[in-house]
């Protein structure tokens, strides 16, 4: 066995346990579910059909998704009024325009945004991370050289679409290890747009809509990277039983 799987194995063990339930709280049942995005449209064991199947199964009462608040009522408008969606930042999401949107209009669950993305930080980012090719050439190199190593190890755990392979420890630990580079030097230049940074936006959207939902059955669908920093967080709070994703996907996923 290769030591850098021993200290992935040791890492995982000594995560702490969760926090014990307080019967004086009402339990949120909360799922996170790892997106792909663009790859749902081509994967045959994460393809759009199983994600639709997955939140059927799931049953929830709301959904806190990657879509911005500002965002969401002219996708929702424009769903309602044209059966698609043409808002930008929504329509390149196809588990949203194919899935979530048509499933909440058949199962009448709750569509909640919760990215904390805007344009402007997006184009910001962008910009700021291409200059840095040149001008911070030594940490560019290791950022992606540690974001490369991440992906071939996830390769070696399974298909990097399966579904069981994204929704596992194991995944979540490399993501956590390969993106520890580019939070550490870039983070803070980056600002909003930072590793840390966004998600903490995230998670203060996510966390405001559990507040609103205790008691709810949940599903959180974002970025599979991101998926590690909301469960840490989740795991962390006694009113939260979190649900194994796997044990609601569909036979031959």
């Amino acid at each position: 066995m290769r030591p850098s799987f021993l200290l992935l194995l040791g890492l995982l063990a000594c995560r702490s346990a969760p926090s014990q339930p307080d019967p004086a709280q009402p339990i949120t049942e909360v799922c996170v579910l790892g997106m792909i995005h663009r790859e749902h449209v081509d994967s045959t064991a994460w393809g759009l059909e199983a994600v639709l199947e997955t939140l059927r199964a799931l049953e929830p009462d709301a959904v806190l998704c990657e879509i911005p608040p500002d965002r969401l009522p002219r996708a929702m408008e424009e769903f309602r009024r044209l059966g698609r969606i043409e808002e930008p930042r929504v329509a390149r999401f196809p588990e949203y325009t194919g899935v979530l949107f048509p499933l909440q209009a058949d199962l009448g669950f709750e569509i909640v945004p919760c990215a904390a993305w805007t344009e402007e930080m997006a184009l910001e980012r962008q910009a700021k991370l291409e200059g840095w090719r040149t001008s911070r050439a030594e940490d560019t190199a290791r950022v992606e050289e540690a974001q490369r190593r991440a992906g071939e190890a996830q390769a070696a755990l399974g298909p990097v679409d399966d579904p069981y392979v994204i929704h596992s420890d194991a995944y979540d630990e490399l993501v956590r290890q390969g993106m520890r580079p580019y939070d550490e030097l870039f983070n803070e230049d980056l600002g909003p747009g930072g590793w840390t940074n966004i998600n903490a936006a995230h998670w203060a959207l996510l966390e405001a809509a559990l507040e609103e939902r205790r008691g709810q059955r949940l599903v959180i669908t974002f970025g599979a990277w991101h998926k590690y920093w909301f469960l840490d967080r989740l795991r962390d709070r006694s009113d939260v039983h979190l649900l194994d994703p796997t044990d609601y996907l569909p036979a031959g996923s």
